[in-house]
């Protein structure tokens, strides 16, 4: 017992990591925890026993298939099924959604609702926050704080929605403060965060998705309205001096092209978002359903025998091509990951879009065109919305969860 006490303690500073390379799918053996981590088999094996005792983690009891770096069966690392969850909340354009969200990107329950957003955002947090206290009282399971997905970038470290052009909300709407008073209203004593909606895609594609693996990640994607960008860097979010970075959507792509809700025209924004798509190709909105749900069934069902909506999808793929071309111009990105209506134009015509990057980006003509490929995960807004919540646990388990 005092020689794993000892070694527990040798590798406590370990703990943190090793969780984060369990959470992230890197380490699914003991034998490759114990080389990522470049640790003694005897210290991993103490680190993993302890997160597992935490109720993180679970450790086979017996060595699996699965080998190690000499051949030797290792015990298999998953993420404990009952572990805790994070509270995932998300306002867009059409209403909101609330999720259960484990370790590993795991999504245990979720509730969605299209609704009008009012123009005080306490009005629809409160009922994301109600929901989601729903979803945790059904499931029994311990929180570990709670993270919010908003349509605007959210200025740090004040947390203010400072542009938040597709919802009726005041710019500077202190939305992070309102969402810690609704937790605490709700008796719900965890902490809150707060993020832009497509920075949090991409940190969750980059951890659990798409992007795994890449070191220069550009996302770019559609919400329900708008378009939005994010970078990450070494696996690290690139939010810049004041959570403000990587406005892509007001990237002109036709400068005589439609009004933006910004004050400019042409902007990607407005030209490459569903409702383009949907003006495009002649369709007006309808009641039931959001923008984004009309626009990637028109694709689905007509975009093959309707050659209005093909022609539509062709000149909104040509721009959101022309403003890809561009970013990669400037950040030299080594992966592009699309999610919204862009995945959907991306499935509908690969060789177009990729094309359309190639030929006129400077790097994809000189030495091949950077990879272009479509987000995975379904909801991963609200997947890295939990990752907000869980960084604390993944820096130090033992000093973020109760003892």
């Amino acid at each position: 017992m005092t020689h794993t006490r000892t070694r527990l303690e040798r590798g406590r500073n370990a703990l943190g990591p090793a969780l984060e390379l369990v959470h992230t799918g890197r380490a699914p053996t003991r034998a490759v925890l114990t080389t990522a981590l470049g640790v003694t088999r005897a210290t991993a094996g103490a680190v993993a026993s302890e997160l597992q005792t935490l109720g993180l983690i679970t450790v086979d009891s017996r060595p699996g298939g699965a080998t190690g770096s000499h051949g030797r069966p290792s015990h298999r690392l998953s993420i404990d099924p009952g572990g805790p969850v994070a509270l995932a909340a998300q306002v867009h354009a059409d209403g909101y959604r609330a999720a259960l969200v484990g370790l590993g990107g795991q999504l245990h329950a979720t509730t969605p609702a299209c609704t009008t957003v009012p123009a005080d955002p306490r009005q629809i947090i409160g009922q994301i926050v109600a929901a989601g206290a729903d979803l945790l009282r059904a499931s029994g399971r311990p929180c570990v704080g709670a993270g919010l997905a908003v349509p605007s970038a959210v200025a740090e470290p004040e947390g203010t929605a400072l542009n938040p052009l597709h919802l009726a909300w005041r710019a500077g709407a202190p939305v992070r403060e309102i969402f810690n008073d609704c937790l605490a209203e709700a008796g719900l004593a965890v902490p809150g965060y707060c993020g832009n909606d497509v920075n949090l895609a991409a940190l969750a594609e980059h951890r659990h998705g798409a992007g795994r693996g890449a070191a220069h990640l550009l996302c770019v994607a559609t919400g329900h309205r708008g378009v939005g960008g994010a970078l990450v860097l070494d696996g690290r979010l690139h939010s810049g001096s004041a959570g403000l970075a990587l406005e892509v959507g007001h990237l002109t792509v036709d400068p005589a092209g439609r009004p933006c809700h910004c004050g400019s025209r042409g902007c990607l924004d407005v030209e490459t978002d569903p409702l383009a798509l949907l003006d495009a190709a002649g369709r007006q909105p309808g009641p039931e359903g959001s923008l984004l749900d009309q626009a990637r069934d028109l694709l689905a069902t007509e975009y093959g025998s309707d050659p209005a909506v093909r022609a539509a999808a062709h000149a909104v793929t040509d721009r959101l091509g022309l403003g890809l071309a561009g970013l990669v111009n400037i950040l030299n990105p080594d992966r592009i990951i699309l999610g919204g209506l862009h995945r959907w134009l991306l499935a509908a015509d690969p060789d177009r879009l990729r094309g359309a990057v190639q030929a006129r980006s400077l790097w994809g003509r000189r030495s091949g065109t950077v990879p272009v490929t479509a987000c995975t995960l379904d909801y991963n807004s609200l997947v890295g919305a939990a990752e907000l919540a869980w960084q604390p646990v993944l820096d130090d388990p033992l000093a973020a969860l109760p003892g």
